[in-house]
């Protein structure tokens, strides 16, 4: 046979067709009948005295003596060699044949459906295609029957002596299926064939079971069409890269057979979780990172968060610092929603200030908040959640903990209450909290509802955010400042700030409010500047910022010898300039005691 070559071995082949698939082809081919010299416990048989009872490997010896004993035996030499050994017992097996129940894979032409149809499914990573159909190209016909006491039974009737089905077995099925249904699977042990067929006497009910992946195979019918509808199609299959062998392929299979379609329009496969060292997780290596463990000591959100940040399409490393780092990163999404909830507790509907009315940073800040959801949205469509919640931690830190939240405050706190100022501002806010937990709800999912129980903002709109819809409104972009603008002044405002921060090492400014900001810049940058007008120290988060054209760009700090506003922090020359208020301000005293100051850009 092709399995015999000149590289390995003697040349002289021992060939069992009973015990091997290589040896069981080539002797069919070849006419050679099968003798099984073993009974279904895997022991020799009683015709076979001198070894009757005795597994394999303990008849060894007996058999070389007899050899010995009849001068049939050349040479006898112990060598290593690979050898098949149980996965669990660690135990060495042996095969051997039995009458099994297949599934063709090419009557009807099961296989070739299969593999026209693999190319229409979604496969996440896309090697999933190339994965399934190498193994489908290759697959021999399915053997479906176990030998077990436990599981579903083949509720087939077979003749006595030849071993064939009976000539009813279609409307046998039926009748069956009515008994088991009603009884439980027991049901089949009990039932008496002398009460469905008159020749009973000739005909015996098979013992066998359904191979388990078939009883998978089929939940697309049995799950899936009960509950949705007939024909119903899977959006997604989700399970590890050995399913593509197993439940993808098993389900695949009967859904060709029955609908003539896949069962699934996507099928993502994801790696398995390894410790540091890159080692499968396991009890004896006692690298295992247990699930609960780290639900019960950091919150079942930061497991989900773990699992979703990490690229699930080769293996997952889970560690303690890596769970540690995972900590870190939900805080972060964690404390925005605690800023932006606590900016909100006096806000409602009809404080909601319109679009076009809103000042320049606020319209800025709902735009990128808006393109932030569609990116997201994206993303998980394509199941890319690892760069979904990067996006999301990314816009808390960057665009609203290192920009917008940083900046808004001095209005938050400052601000008349209930100035259009201040209400711009807590409108944006309103809308970014609206857009932020349903974003991360997917993830993570206890915050999320957490989040949405405890707000009146939230609540009011439905009973859970699992509930809600995505405002998919268009972005609306009536500004008089646009996006590339916005881009140049926080490049500008990251320079400022690494100089404020140079200053403040050197010990030389306390704090960037005690700061002077001198910007020298070329005409294009001074224009941009310029549309802030005198709020350009509001965005630089200094009490003084001025603008001049030079050639070369450069900033200039100088720290503000001006009294301090002890309401606002502010440097200014006009604390203490009326009596009623000794220790602030004017733009202070405008926010306590007159209409409060009007802003329109930051």
């Amino acid at each position: 046979g092709d399995h015999v070559t000149l590289e390995t071995g003697t040349g002289c082949v021992h060939t069992a067709p009973a015990h091997g698939t290589d040896d069981h082809l080539i002797c069919k081919k070849n006419n050679i009948q099968t003798i099984n010299a073993l009974n279904n416990k895997a022991f020799f048989k009683t015709e076979l005295d001198f070894i009757a009872g005795l597994p394999s490997m303990k008849a060894d010896p007996l058999i070389i003596e007899k050899l010995k004993e009849n001068n049939s035996l050349i040479n006898v030499e112990d060598y290593y060699h690979s050898y098949p050994h149980c996965w669990r017992h660690k135990t060495p097996l042996i095969f051997t044949s039995t009458p099994q129940w297949f599934i063709s894979m090419n009557k009807n032409n099961l296989i070739k459906g299969a593999l026209n149809k693999v190319k229409n499914v979604n496969w996440e990573p896309s090697w999933g295609l190339q994965r399934i159909e190498s193994m489908l190209t290759d697959r021999p016909d399915w053997c479906i029957s176990r030998q077990r006491n436990w599981g579903v039974p083949i509720t087939l009737v077979v003749h006595k002596e030849n071993g064939e089905i009976h000539p009813n077995q279609i409307e046998l099925f039926d009748k069956f299926a009515e008994v088991i249904e009603k009884e439980g699977i027991s049901a089949w042990d009990k039932l008496n064939l002398k009460d469905y067929i008159s020749d009973h006497d000739d005909y015996v009910k098979t013992s066998d079971s359904l191979d388990v992946w078939f009883d998978s195979g089929v939940t697309h019918y049995a799950v899936s069409s009960k509950i949705f509808g007939k024909n119903v199609v899977s959006d997604l299959y989700l399970e590890g890269s050995d399913q593509h062998r197993g439940w993808f392929q098993s389900s695949l299979l009967t859904s060709i057979a029955m609908n003539g379609n896949a069962p699934y329009k996507t099928v993502l496969t994801h790696g398995f979780v390894v410790d540091e060292k890159g080692r499968k997780q396991s009890k004896s290596l006692g690298n295992v990172v247990s699930p609960q463990k780290v639900w019960d000591n950091l919150g079942a959100d930061i497991l989900r968060l773990w699992v979703a940040s990490t690229d699930y399409r080769s293996e997952m490393v889970a560690s303690d610092e890596i769970l540690k780092r995972t900590s870190d990163q939900y805080r972060r999404i964690r404390n925005t929603f605690r800023f932006i909830l606590g900016n909100l507790s006096d806000f409602q509907d009809n404080d909601k200030i319109n679009f076009e009315d809103q000042i320049e940073l606020d319209k800025w800040v709902i735009n990128q908040a808006k393109k932030l959801q569609k990116d997201v949205l994206d993303l998980y469509e394509s199941h890319l959640y690892h760069k979904a919640i990067q996006k999301i931690h990314n816009f808390c830190v960057n665009e609203l903990g290192g920009i917008y939240l940083d900046i808004v405050k001095d209005r938050l706190y400052t601000c008349k209450s209930n100035s259009s100022a201040r209400r711009s501002c807590q409108t944006s806010l309103d809308q970014l909290l609206n857009i932020i937990v349903r974003l991360i709800a997917p993830i993570l999912s206890y915050t999320a509802e957490e989040i949405w129980q405890t707000s009146e903002r939230l609540n009011i709109q439905e009973e859970s955010v699992f509930l809600t819809n995505f405002d998919i409104s268009e972005i609306n972009y009536e500004s008089t400042i646009n996006e590339s603008e916005w881009n140049r002044i926080f490049e500008i405002k990251d320079a400022v700030n690494q100089s404020i921060e140079e200053m403040r090492n050197e010990n030389k400014l306390k704090g960037s409010l005690d700061s002077i900001v001198n910007i020298n810049a070329n005409s294009k940058d001074i224009k941009i500047l310029e549309k802030l007008g005198n709020e350009l120290h509001f965005l630089l988060i200094s009490s003084e910022a001025n603008v001049k054209i030079k050639e070369s760009f450069n900033i200039q700090i100088n720290s503000s010898n001006r009294p301090k506003c002890t309401r606002c922090w502010h440097r200014h020359s006009s604390v203490g300039s009326t009596k009623e208020h000794p220790e602030i301000c004017h733009r202070c005293i405008e926010n306590i005691d007159d209409d409060g100051e009007q802003r329109k850009f930051v």
